[in-house]
């Protein structure tokens, strides 16, 4: 399979040709492909407008935009479902190939053709629905959440949501509901396993955050407090995500109110990030994990872009790249040591009396906090778990969406001790919902749980790591992960990759162990969970 991250002169067509070269099904397959990449070009268009309708869209214009991306929507999935494509894919799922040809061949024909079977029990005028309500309710989100007003959110969350419910009954009626739409984002997954893993890690990490807060040694984070100037900030941390590996010649960085990572081709990633002068993790690990995000998209097979090769194996996996880069790397002492210099030379009045320990202990204060973009990485699963209950929870009918606002602030009490002061702070904080990602959230602790798993195989396998993160040397780690994940594509599930990489299947005990090793001692605290962990 190509790895090269570089333009060559070698065409998706030759890569398809030479995949299949000798087998009868050669030219179907070749046009299976490139009807298959010339859907995702379309679709491309699609992520461009959504990145612009997040980053530079005038208030105003949101009603427009949301009549261009059905528009276009429309069209996609037109030719997305088209009969021939159908009648090919049906064709070489029968044949040899799926079973005798090389492994990127015989996941792209399953892959598509699965996907082909579910997208087209969608009709058109629904997916025109999803998407111009997804632009509304966005553009609806961001007035509400700025005002702190529920009112003006809830009834484009009743529809999205019922949106969501018709989809789930059209693409999958063979699952539940919730799991129809946890299959778009995690494939595979059933929200019970889910639960299963979420409820084990819970029941480990409970008693790590107590123990945190109440310890009399624990550490704070005032040292990143400020000042940190706007352009100080924008250099810094561009210039710590181009040392990791992001290669800005195929990639930017740009401001939005909540920070996403957009891939618009095989050599366009986009980045965005939201910026706080008071307060430097805001935007450095925004960036770092938004990064981690564009280092897979960034390394995944260009000549593949569009087709399963070429793509993601999920958001799970996805979110393993970000998390293992913004918290396993970048929280490190490791990464402080080789940071902290270009940190105090661009913020000396903030940072002239620090050390790079004081920085690195700060950065693993555990403080319980309203908002999940900005939570610590202990406490953060317990925000991914109250999002995965109350939204299955709204989608399976048991919660009616004009409740979810008590729901969330009695759970969150729970967990938290706390009650969020606003709406903004709570149940309006994050875009997912408006956008119709329902289905996604569970991806991010899975996401915590593949990180953990994949850099002990990490550890294991580069010797020492920590010594090349002190020095600044990224390039090794990203080498492996390249190798070891990001050119699978989509032929792997997320299961099978981790259990492949790492020599046993995806267990929890990998980011119990790591969250213990890393804030136990920084708190007073055992390096190791108590037995019954």
């Amino acid at each position: 399979m190509e790895t090269d991250a570089q333009p060559d002169s070698t065409t998706p067509t030759d890569l398809f040709k030479a995949a299949v070269a000798g087998s009868v099904e050669a030219d179907v397959f070749v046009a299976a492909c490139e009807h298959a990449r010339g859907v995702a070009l379309l679709g491309t268009v699609d992520s461009l407008l959504q990145w612009d309708e997040q980053t530079m869209l005038p208030q105003a214009a949101g009603e427009f935009r949301a009549e261009q991306v059905a528009a276009l929507a429309a069209i996609v999935h037109a030719r997305r479902t088209a009969a021939p494509q159908g009648e090919r894919l049906q064709q070489l799922v029968e044949s040899n190939l799926v079973n005798t040809g090389a492994p990127a061949v015989q996941a792209t024909i399953r892959r598509l053709h699965d996907d082909f079977v579910k997208q087209s029990r969608v009709p058109g005028r629904l997916v025109e629905a999803l998407a111009r309500t997804g632009i509304e309710a966005q553009q609806a989100w961001s007035q509400a959440r700025a005002a702190a007003d529920w009112k003006q959110m809830a009834p484009h969350l009743e529809r999205m949501f019922a949106l969501k419910r018709e989809l789930a009954a059209c693409q999958r009626p063979d699952l539940e509901p919730y799991d129809a739409l946890l299959d778009d984002y995690e494939p595979g997954a059933d929200w019970r396993a889910v639960q299963q893993r979420f409820t084990r890690l819970r029941a480990a990490i409970v008693p790590l955050v107590q123990a945190c807060v109440e310890s009399a040694t624990r550490p704070t984070d005032g040292i990143l407090r400020g000042p940190f100037p706007l352009s100080a900030q924008q250099t810094f941390v561009e210039q710590t995500a181009a040392a990791i590996g992001f290669d800005f010649q195929r990639g930017r960085l740009d401001t939005t109110a909540h920070p996403f990572c957009s891939t618009l081709g095989p050599h366009d990633c986009r980045l965005t990030t939201r910026w706080d002068e008071h307060f430097l993790p805001t935007a450095l690990y925004s960036v770092l994990h938004e990064a981690g995000h564009g280092l897979y998209e960034q390394g995944l097979p260009p000549g593949w872009f569009g087709l399963p090769p070429g793509e993601a194996a999920s958001l799970g996996i996805h979110e393993s790249q970000s998390r293992l880069w913004e918290n396993l790397v970048g929280r490190s002492p490791q990464f402080w040591e080789w940071c902290f210099p270009a940190a105090r030379s661009a913020f000396p009045a903030a940072l002239a009396e620090a050390t790079p320990a004081d920085v690195a202990a700060a950065v693993l204060t555990v403080q319980p906090s309203c908002i999940r973009v900005e939570a610590d990485e202990v406490t953060y699963n317990l925000h991914v778990m109250l999002r995965f209950d109350l939204e299955r929870a709204v989608i399976t009918g048991d919660l009616p969406v004009a409740d979810l606002p008590g729901a969330w602030d009695e759970r969150f009490e729970a967990d938290f001790g706390q009650r969020p002061p606003s709406a903004a702070e709570g149940v309006l904080q994050d875009i997912h919902w408006p956008a119709g990602l329902i289905g996604y959230f569970p991806t991010y602790t899975l996401g915590n749980l593949f990180s953990a798993q994949l850099m002990a195989a990490a550890e294991r396998a580069l010797g020492n790591l920590d010594e090349q993160i002190a020095r600044g040397e990224f390039q090794p780690l990203l080498n492996w992960l390249h190798r070891e994940v990001h050119a699978l594509g989509r032929t792997r599930t997320s299961d099978e990759i981790v259990a492949e990489v790492s020599g046993e299947p995806v267990s929890e005990r990998f980011l119990v162990e790591s969250l213990y090793r890393r804030y136990g001692p920084v708190h007073g605290l055992p390096a190791e969970p108590p037995a019954a962990c």
